[in-house]
């Protein structure tokens, strides 16, 4: 058990509120991408009186044409001259979780970032968040993993070399980012109902299409196990209090773990900033390592990887697409 001595004085909203800032500074960066693209197309579409350049960085929301080209990079060794933005962003996203687990998920994801925080409206309206039963919940959590699955067979196993530089090629994939924007500018009545759904759902059930629904989130989880960064619990100082697992998003048992290896690990920090005694629960290599992972360390390494990846394309010349503006 741990003394009042040892109990740490409190830094409330300390890794939260840099984790906030670090997705705001995101979110800004999308919607800033987002509003040159809608003007760069209203602009070819004639109704435009802004002539602006197509921002490459729309390529991130391209993550399965992004997965070709790092499967036909892998086969010929070149990288394929059509979004080549969204090959690397998607790199440097894998390199994160690689790094310090699935941190894109809570640090970064524009989509993450929304669902927290329409969690966090439905906390405050209805008083708390609710689960879904355990019988039911490890059910729902494969479907992401089975349609993770079918975009990998399809891709790996469906399509070699020359079928994907034919795809990547064709006019349906040069155009898909147009076509992502024209989903959204002329929405159907279904798809709002769909999204209203997802949102009621997020709602009542935190982080529900990141849980349970999104490939994205799949592959990271998976690439995060690669990680040798784990949160890591010394029991000997635990007093037990349980209030790590209340505050983890991801419903990850913290308190009864003493390293948490889960696939739902998105490096949030929000157990270690809850947990009151000094140096109790740790992102670290092992229990033994005296090197700890700070959240400020966090954030600069997500940003480190993203700016130096992102940076690397652009020096190199495969930052904008061989697609033209005609």
């Amino acid at each position: 058990m741990a003394t009042d001595l040892q109990l740490r004085k409190r830094t409330p909203g300390n890794s939260q509120q840099l984790r906030f800032w670090v997705q705001f500074a995101f979110i800004l960066l999308c919607l800033w991408i987002g509003v040159e693209f809608t003007l760069w197309y209203f602009w070819h579409e004639g109704s435009g009186a802004i002539a602006l350049s197509r921002p490459p960085g729309v390529e991130g929301f391209l993550p399965i044409s992004a997965l070709m080209s790092l499967y036909y990079l892998f086969l010929s060794g070149s990288i394929h001259p059509v979004h080549p933005a969204g090959l690397f962003i998607l790199v440097a996203i894998i390199l994160m979780s690689v790094i310090v687990k699935k941190s894109f998920c809570s640090w970064l994801c524009p989509v993450g970032t929304l669902s927290e925080n329409i969690g966090e409206f439905g906390k405050k309206l209805f008083g708390r968040n609710f689960g879904v039963w355990r019988w039911l919940d490890y059910p729902l959590r494969s479907l992401k993993y089975l349609m993770l699955g079918f975009l990998f067979y399809v891709v790996f196993f469906g399509m070699d070399e020359l079928s994907l530089d034919q795809f990547l090629g064709s006019p349906y994939n040069k155009v898909a980012d147009v076509k992502m924007f024209l989903f959204f500018k002329d929405i159907t009545q279904f798809s709002l109902v769909v999204i209203a759904i997802l949102v009621a759902l997020s709602m009542v059930i935190r982080n529900f299409w990141c849980r349970y629904l999104c490939p994205y989130g799949a592959l990271l989880g998976l690439t995060g196990l690669l990680s040798p960064f784990r949160i890591t619990r010394n029991a000997g100082s635990c007093i037990d209090c349980a209030k790590c697992a209340k505050v983890c998003p991801n419903r990850i048992a913290v308190d009864r773990l003493k390293v948490v290896m889960s696939d739902e690990c998105t490096s949030c920090m929000a157990c270690v900033e809850a947990c009151p005694v000094r140096d109790t629960l740790q992102l670290k290599a092992s229990r033994k390592s005296r090197f700890e992972f700070k959240p400020a360390w966090v954030a600069a390494a997500v940003a480190a990887v993203f700016i130096l990846v992102t940076g690397l394309a652009m020096l190199t010349g495969n930052w904008h697409s061989s697609v033209t503006e005609q």
